[in-house]
């Protein structure tokens, strides 16, 4: 297994650690959680350059780079409905969106064809992890109060709305992004 595919598997590998370092309340959690996230989103970031660079472009990599960062931002998502951070009906649609393009690019490779994220696909990556990590670092200011920080009243007021506009931003590209990706594979969608 070469570099770039090893750093796609490490993602996958930090997805528990990250998701157990959200969900389980212990001093610093949130701290952790988003050195976990930023961790595993600088393989993201290292794994497409080396392979490109390198020439160690393969097949695994183009379908399992876009699958770890699905499994580590869906993780994420999930874990901020348990903690109520997050709007579900947003979680449903990027679900949605996630199968739906994962449904295409599975009948493409039974057809021999790997299909490789597009640009939209990235954009959508990029502002997910922008909006986990925004979401994370608002609860690690909340977190502060326990160590004599004092917030404004309406901080959790505040908070809510942060959180819900970066996660729509996001829900929003995803969706974009998956109408895109459909409408450019949609060959594949016609043999369904």
């Amino acid at each position: 297994m070469n570099l770039p595919n090893k750093l796609t598997v490490t993602r996958i590998i930090l997805m528990p650690f990250f998701a157990a370092a959200l969900l389980i309340p212990f001093p610093l959690h949130n701290l952790i959680a988003l050195i976990i996230f930023a961790a595993a989103s600088i393989t993201d970031l290292l794994d497409g350059k080396i392979a490109r660079k390198n020439n160690l472009v393969t097949d695994f990599g183009k379908f399992a780079d876009p699958l770890a960062d699905k499994i580590l931002v869906l993780a994420a998502m999930l874990c901020f409905v348990q903690n109520g951070l997050c709007d579900c009906v947003a979680v449903i649609l990027v679900l949605m969106r996630e199968f739906s393009v994962t449904s295409v690019r599975l009948i493409a490779a039974s057809k021999g064809k790997v299909i490789a994220a597009n640009i939209w696909g990235k954009v959508k990556t990029v502002t997910q992890m922008i909006a986990v990590i925004g979401i994370i670092a608002l609860q690690i200011i909340a977190d502060l109060q326990g160590f004599g920080l004092t917030l404004p009243g309406n901080y959790q007021a505040v908070v809510f709305i942060i959180n819900e506009i970066l996660i729509w931003i996001s829900t929003f590209f995803a969706m974009l992004s998956g109408v895109i990706y459909l409408k450019q594979n949609r060959g594949f969608i016609s043999d369904m």
